[in-house]
């Protein structure tokens, strides 16, 4: 284990492959398992290690918003994700990459040995409506009253694990 002054009281994770120029997630359990290991070794003991993570129904509630649902190649790929959590690359015109849910990613955090992992949404649940609205009306919402609804949603849906899946990303924090 790393001592002294290299050690980090903090250290974010990015789920990208080494040697990916396009960013590039890793698709594989036991790849994210060692990238959350390597960040707990060279974290100080009590320091936190924070991972972000695509939702795992993202893409169905991107593509309702876009519409892209009905186009089949479309359908198929987010139907594979809602199955097994992974996007092969090329599908779509996104990268490859393994969409988490709450648990699951609580649980590698766990798994890599990290202690209290707590798992929060980014977006919150009402972010595919904000999203659709400003597709079909070409409007921004910022500053706008259904915005304000939207943070009040996330902040309201962050005690509840069920809520999380609903956002399109999130981001585990845990404890060396």
């Amino acid at each position: 284990m790393a001592q002294g002054p290299h050690r980090r009281d903090v250290l974010v994770v990015r789920w990208t492959g080494a040697g990916e120029t396009r960013g590039a997630f890793l698709l594989e359990h036991g790849d994210r398992l060692q990238a959350l290991r390597e960040a707990a070794r060279v974290v100080r003991p009590g320091g936190l290690v924070a991972a972000a993570a695509i939702g795992r129904y993202a893409s169905l509630f991107e593509h309702v918003a876009t519409t892209m649902l009905t186009v089949d190649r479309v359908r198929a790929a987010v139907t594979d994700i809602l199955v097994s959590g992974v996007h092969e690359p090329g599908r779509k015109g996104f990268t490859s990459a393994y969409f988490h849910t709450g648990e699951s990613l609580a649980a590698e955090m766990r798994e890599a040995g990290l202690s209290e992992p707590r798992v929060y949404g980014v977006e919150g649940p009402a972010w595919s409506a904000l999203k659709a609205t400003e597709q079909h009306t070409r409007d921004s919402l910022i500053d706008s009253k259904m915005f304000e609804a939207a943070l009040t949603a996330a902040r309201l849906a962050e005690p509840h694990p069920d809520l999380l899946a609903a956002s399109s990303h999130m981001l585990a924090v845990a404890t060396v």
